[in-house]
């Protein structure tokens, strides 16, 4: 591939400032059970690539799925005609220093190649997870399923840059419902797809793995005959796999440079944050550390460059509370005049990269669970994400959980069914009061960020402790 990109440069007869190409092939596979029986069994295979000319200060873009040539000098001359007739409505001037030169490479770490396993010996165990799940006759629904992708890049420019990397990823999903009646009750283990990670079947074929899906059947079963979460405003405890739907609803996207400048109003809304915040801000108390960290080797959004070539490095963008710098690309720092870091990605060939959250984790504390839990005399533990609505200013929320415990007197107590919880973001990460240690800190996933016009479908990882909120509204299905 590289040898075809190169040649492609070489022979344009294109004079522009920049000239990059960027190639992708993507080989996915899914399968699905439903009940102990196959859904879904297929693979895909999607590739093609996409140029970027950068003329007189403003880029142009086009894509093609032929990998020919001919195809590529005619993508680079639409490219550098869109860029010419974009002149009028330019916003900002760019050099070609916006794009870096850069060698390199990144394969994902992987114990357990994707072709160890065949579509029947992945049926196999998709068919006993069913069978895991099904903790008694109330158990009416069962389902499992896993994704695999191999996704390779391959970036050249006129600069000089020539980077490849290849991403291998697995998502994984499982759960069962629960019915009694008129009372349902879902389970999964983690929430939806939350499971999903950079690597080899090792993230899905984990020593846990029966255990997990015995318990999920288990909880289904235990939440049909709970009570429903009380209204009340008291310390609420939430685990990781809730704290990832958390941050990224009310910290990724408001960091977003391109919500802030009001590229992405029309579609999926603005941010609270505004630009003279960074540096000022306190995002949230003196225990909140978040940070840009696409260097976890099991994290589903790790990668050494972002697909216009940044390097990407771990960065703070919260430190102590105070907002720091944002999720921006090197065209949006230089049109917002903010720090960011290496996030424009893409979400495929046929589409340019634009200000994307990647790794977006809170760093651990100092204190195990059975601590955090000790110090509370009355709140509510709650996990995995069920539900989820905030404004279109990152501002007000609602997030519904699956799964809860009463807290009484240090102790885990009553399972709470419909849990739910309301805040508004600043105040939320304000009453941040305790930070679980590196013990209670897990790595999650999801592969359903939306954004962008033309849409732009994109997988994140996220990773957090145990964190503890003091004063906050919690309620019930029914309130």
């Amino acid at each position: 591939m590289f040898a075809l990109l190169h040649s492609a440069l070489e022979h344009t007869f294109i004079t522009a400032d920049w000239i990059g190409l960027r190639a992708v092939r993507e080989v996915s596979e899914r399968r699905s059970v439903r009940d102990g029986y196959p859904l879904n069994n297929g693979r895909t295979t999607d590739q093609g690539v996409m140029v970027e000319v950068l003329v007189k200060g403003q880029m142009g873009y086009a894509a093609t799925h032929r990998c020919t040539e001919t195809s590529l000098q005619h993508a680079i001359k639409q490219a550098y005609d869109q860029a010419i007739a974009a002149q009028a409505w330019s916003i900002h001037p760019f050099s070609p220093h916006i794009r870096p030169t850069v060698v390199g490479e990144y394969v994902s770490a992987c114990t357990k190649p994707l072709d160890l396993l065949s579509p029947a010996e992945i049926n196999e165990i998709l068919v006993r997870l069913c069978q895991e799940l099904k903790a008694g006759d109330k158990i009416v629904q069962t389902f499992a399923s896993v994704t695999s992708t191999n996704i390779e890049s391959w970036l050249v420019s006129s600069g000089g840059s020539r980077v490849y990397q290849q991403v291998l990823q697995v998502m994984s999903n499982f759960g069962a419902t629960a019915q009694d009646g008129n009372i349902v009750q879902p389970r999964t283990s983690g929430g939806f797809l939350a499971h999903s990670y950079q690597g080899g079947w090792e993230r899905f074929l984990t020593d846990d793995l029966w255990a997990r899906s015995r318990q999920v059947g288990e909880q289904a079963l235990e939440l049909l005959s709970a009570p429903d979460c009380p209204t009340e405003t008291t310390t609420l405890v939430l685990a990781p796999d809730q704290m990832m739907l958390q941050i990224h609803e009310s910290i990724g996207h408001p960091l977003e440079l391109d919500r802030i400048l009001g590229d992405e109003r029309n579609y999926a809304g603005g941010s609270f944050v505004k630009p003279e915040d960074f540096g000022q801000l306190m995002y949230g108390s003196s225990l909140l550390n978040v940070t840009f960290d696409p260097t976890v080797p099991e994290e589903l959004a790790s990668y050494a460059f972002d697909d216009t070539g940044a390097i990407a490095e771990k960065t703070y963008l919260i430190k102590n509370g105070k907002l720091e710098r944002g999720l921006g690309s090197n065209e949006s720092q230089a049109r917002l005049g903010v720090n960011g870091v290496a996030c424009a990605r893409a979400s495929a060939w046929n589409r340019p990269p634009i200000d994307r959250m990647a790794n977006l984790n809170i760093e651990p504390g100092d204190r195990t669970f059975e601590e955090l839990i000790a110090e509370i005399e009355s709140g509510v533990y709650m996990e995995s994400n069920r539900s989820w609505s905030i404004d279109d200013q990152r501002h007000k929320f609602q997030f519904g959980c699956e799964y809860a415990r009463r807290i009484e007197n240090g102790q885990l107590t009553t399972v709470l069914r419909n849990p739910n919880y309301r805040a508004i973001t600043p105040e939320f990460w304000q009453s941040l009061v305790q930070v679980g240690d590196h013990s209670t800190w897990r790595v999650h996933g999801t592969p359903n960020c939306g954004k962008g016009e033309p849409n732009q479908v994109i997988r994140v990882g996220h990773a957090a402790p145990v964190c503890v909120f003091d004063q906050i509204e919690v309620f019930g299905g029914a309130a």
